[in-house]
């Protein structure tokens, strides 16, 4: 029986079960955390996350030539994979205006919104596509962290910038400057609406993994507030991105966001429209039975989008 996951990205590097043995070899610290489970496979265990933490420098080191990767106790400490998808199919929608050709080159510049402690987009990003990135973040905690991540790995560190946002209440003010262009940005936007309301979502990850004690759940395992939760959650983000996003219509290509929630699509898709933009992708991911989506937007017309790939990109084909 195959193993491999087919519902990732086929460009995705973690379309197959984790080889623990390798992934060991590349960090043998992984090697304190690995047991056979119930069905016999090895694994580790996915409620602590210190145990994450380790898989996730494993996964960086062995496909993504990462050295050093570390996050401070109470950040999101984010499934690669997922994240990689992301990644990948942007790179399709980059393709889709050049000629079906991912364009791969420094010059290629997204900006992540919220890059977090982790830093993870930008590292796959670049690792894969050799992008640059921007990475915008208003917690000092996680920009001291990602700037440790960028520093200590000579790849990255002429590749991502760290710019703090200062006001809560803005994505792209006070980020894309005068003169600035990107090819894409990219947000993972805080899906609740409270701490409440996050801290719940934790007690339910934590039962679905079988490890509800009743007592010593912390966000620990989920993030930081910043990270987490959101004045009128998802849709309350998003509509902020989009409303900010008209004001640099000529300084990125294309905007996008995932949405965790299909049943905020028909709101988004609506703002989208109030917002008068010029064209709208709605891609689905899969990860297992996890079905995921982004939105991305762009407001130029295809004159506008082919003048863009060939002042900035040339000609890739």
């Amino acid at each position: 029986m195959s193993t491999e996951k087919t519902s990732l990205h086929p460009r995705n590097k973690h379309r197959f079960r984790y080889d623990f043995p390798e992934l060991i070899k590349s960090h043998p610290e992984l090697k304190n955390y690995v047991a056979v489970n119930s069905y016999g496979d090895q694994s580790i265990d996915f409620s602590d996350p210190e145990s994450v933490k380790s898989l996730n420098k494993a996964l960086l080191k062995h496909f993504y030539d990462i050295s050093y990767w570390d996050i401070p106790a109470g950040y999101l400490c984010p499934p690669i994979p997922g994240r990689a998808d992301y990644v990948h199919y942007l790179a399709d929608l980059l393709a889709s205006v050049n000629n079906g050709v991912v364009p791969t080159r420094k010059s290629i510049r997204g900006l992540d919104v919220g890059i977090g402690a982790n830093c993870v987009y930008p590292i796959v990003g670049h690792q894969e596509y050799g992008w640059s990135f921007v990475g915008s973040e208003i917690d000092s905690g996680a920009i001291r962290a990602a700037k440790a991540i960028i520093s200590a790995n000579p790849e990255l560190a002429n590749a991502v910038v760290c710019r703090p946002q200062s006001n809560k209440h803005h994505i792209f003010k006070g980020i894309i400057k005068p003169g600035d262009l990107f090819d894409f940005s990219m947000c993972n936007p805080p899906f609740h609406s409270s701490a409440e309301e996050a801290q719940a979502g934790t007690k339910r990850k934590l039962h679905n993994l079988g490890k509800q004690k009743g007592k010593g759940v912390t966000l620990n395992f989920g993030g930081q507030n910043t990270e987490l939760w959101y004045e009128g959650g998802e849709v309350g983000f998003i509509r902020n991105m989009i409303e900010e996003s008209a004001a640099f219509a000529n300084q990125c290509l294309w905007f996008s966001t995932l949405v965790s929630k299909s049943s905020n699509l028909p709101f988004i898709h609506k703002m989208l429209q109030y917002a008068k933009v010029a064209e709208v992708r709605t891609v689905e991911m899969a990860q297992g039975q996890k079905i995921s989506r982004f939105v991305a937007w762009t407001f130029m017309d295809l004159q506008k989008q082919d003048n863009w790939v060939k002042t900035r990109w040339g000609q890739q084909v």
